[in-house]
């Protein structure tokens, strides 16, 4: 038997690695690829919408020296835009804010998956029960619930994931700010107490949304 022939089998064999090993390759640069989709699809979706829906006071606002006390429930909508994209939303929590000042405790909503363009509702109830506030904001406060108008906040803070099939992002901050005015049927409905129940909330209003 010759050289050539005693090689020829290694050289075949050869072959075939070589082969199975282009193959390997370009299956992995597939995955590669596809993977690469994935993220960065999930990594540029677009924000949630959120709306708030309404605001109804379930205590009157009360004005002490210098604290606050009431009790709202808000109903806030979320919708996903994305076509591709899931939205987990990790951790909400929701309160209220005047002048910049928060005037409830805030509320903290269950975790929630959001399908590719879903609507989730919520209505949590909001508290105060003797909030301390800064001295000019009592004041401010005072005058606007006697004039009949009142210009609040309602804020969402929280922790949100996208989801595309079985791939899921890492943790990203999200902040809403929805402004919600109080107006009451005449001016000067709060009398000279410092409390009102005739205020009702004007209309909804779409929210800023940041992630």
């Amino acid at each position: 038997m010759s050289k050539e022939e005693k090689h020829h089998p290694h050289e075949h064999r050869l072959r075939r690695c070589c082969g199975c090993l282009a193959s390997f390759l370009l299956a992995l640069v597939l995955v590669v690829a596809f993977v690469s989709l994935v993220v960065y699809l999930a990594l540029r979706p677009s924000k949630p919408a959120f709306y708030l829906q309404d605001l109804q006071l379930r205590r009157p606002i009360s004005l002490g020296d210098p604290s606050l006390t009431a009790a709202a429930q808000v109903t806030l909508a979320s919708r996903n835009p994305n076509d591709h994209v899931g939205v987990l939303y990790k951790r909400l929590d929701v309160f209220v804010t005047y002048r910049d000042e928060p005037v409830t405790v805030p509320v903290s909503l269950p975790p929630q998956y959001q399908g590719h363009r879903d609507v989730a509702v919520w209505s949590p109830v909001l508290s105060a029960e003797s909030v301390p506030v800064a001295g000019y904001v009592a004041d401010a406060m005072k005058q606007d619930v006697a004039a009949g108008f009142v210009a609040l906040q309602v804020r969402v803070d929280g922790r949100v994931k996208w989801k595309v099939g079985s791939w899921v992002s890492g943790s990203y901050h999200l902040f809403v700010s929805c402004p919600a005015v109080l107006s009451a049927a005449y001016p000067g409905a709060g009398g000279g107490n410092g409390t009102v129940a005739s205020l009702k909330f004007a209309q909804p209003t779409g929210c800023s949304v940041e992630v």
